[in-house]
Order: C-alpha cells, then structure tokens, then sequence
C-alpha cells in the first residue's frame, strides 16, 4: 500500500451569502484554485493528473451539471483528465479528499486533485464573527472535517 499525502493546497476566495461572489458561477470560482495549482507546481509536468474529485453540496442551477468538469476545462487543463463531482452533502469535501486518498493507497492512482465547494451559511446568526472560520461563519454545507476551500494535490 502506497502513501498519500497532500503536497500543495491553493485556496479560493470565501464570500458571504448573497454577497460580492454570488454572481460568479462555481465552476469559473473553481477553475482558479485548479488553475493555480497547476502553475504554482511546473515540477509536476511530467505527471498526469489521474483524477480531480470534486465535493459539493447542494448542487441547483448552474451547479447542477458535473462542476468538476467545467472546472477542470475552465483551468485549461487537458480535456483527457477524468473529473468527478460527489454530492454526500456536509459531507462532500471530505469525501473527495477520501476518495483521492483510497486511489492513491490502492496503487491505482499517483496524483489526484481533492477540492471541496460548499455554499457557504455565514450571516447565519447576529453573534457570528465575521471574520473567524467555519464554526463562526456557520455550518458550511459539503465542509464538515474538510479545509475550507482548498483545492489538494496528492501523490
């Protein structure tokens, strides 16, 4: 059994509900954690990204279709590289990064991308911190156990 570990995380902006983020779509939102980390790790040109799992809760509207492949396209990464969208709700980022793991332990995968999205439920209470994490901003959906946001590249 193989390893897994998690050799970079990008992040993507958080924003409120309802706020300054909410008229950008998930998938283009998506794209630039992708996207950067790509770029932020040029040594892994030579691998292939055998898989991006994507965890997301609640998916309506545009996020309806499989937003790890829009992701994935709209990154400019190859449109060979198999992505996955999971939906298992508060669970959803941590299943990615699970799943991710699973392959790469198995041997049957050596570089995965794990990225969680969540809507996020900050304005939940008129005590929350506004500028404090996942328990003061609220229960974000599809982030339980998982980093806010992070996009993970494991080998």
């Amino acid at each position: 059994m193989q390893d897994a570990f998690i050799c970079d995380a990008v992040r993507a902006p958080i924003g409120r509900y309802g706020g300054t983020l909410s008229a950008v779509r998930a998938d283009d939102l998506s794209a630039i954690p992708l996207a950067g980390l790509v770029r932020r790790n040029p040594d892994m040109a030579g691998f292939i990204v055998d898989d991006v799992i994507y965890g997301c809760a609640n998916q309506a509207g545009e996020d309806n279709r499989n937003v790890a492949r829009m992701a994935v396209l709209l990154a400019s990464m190859p449109v060979s590289v198999p992505r996955t969208t999971v939906n298992r709700l508060c669970r959803s980022g941590m299943a990615a990064e699970d799943m991710a793991a699973r392959a790469i332990r198995s041997g049957d995968c050596k570089v995965m991308l794990a990225m969680p999205r969540e809507p996020v439920l900050p304005d939940d209470a008129p005590h929350a911190n506004p500028d404090g994490g996942a328990i003061a901003m609220g229960h974000p959906l599809g982030m339980s156990g998982a980093p806010r946001h992070q996009c993970h590249l494991s080998a």
